[in-house]
């Protein structure tokens, strides 16, 4: 299972949004922060708890393969590991 630590404005969320829906890739979304254009500030503890947790930063977009037991953060480097996995 893929899960995407992501908010909704943030534009290199959105490139990792689009490839997912590209690929036709099923996945699953937490979003821990506001819209960028609302502040970008924490929405919802419990997610940004377990972001901080799992990735130990504080930064969005963060990819997690459940299945192959990777971690991504990085726009570019989340597109480039679908493509490489998924396409």
């Amino acid at each position: 299972m893929l899960e995407l630590y992501q908010a909704e404005g943030c534009p290199y969320c959105a490139n990792v949004r689009e490839k997912l829906t590209e690929l036709g890739v099923s996945y699953v979304v937490h979003n821990p922060r506001l819209p960028g254009d609302e502040g970008g500030d924490v929405l919802n503890e419990r997610t940004h708890r377990e972001l901080t947790e799992l990735g130990g930063e504080d930064q969005i977009p963060y990819l997690v393969d459940t299945e192959r037991e990777e971690a991504l953060y990085e726009s570019d480097d989340i597109v480039e590991y679908l493509e490489e996995h998924y396409a």
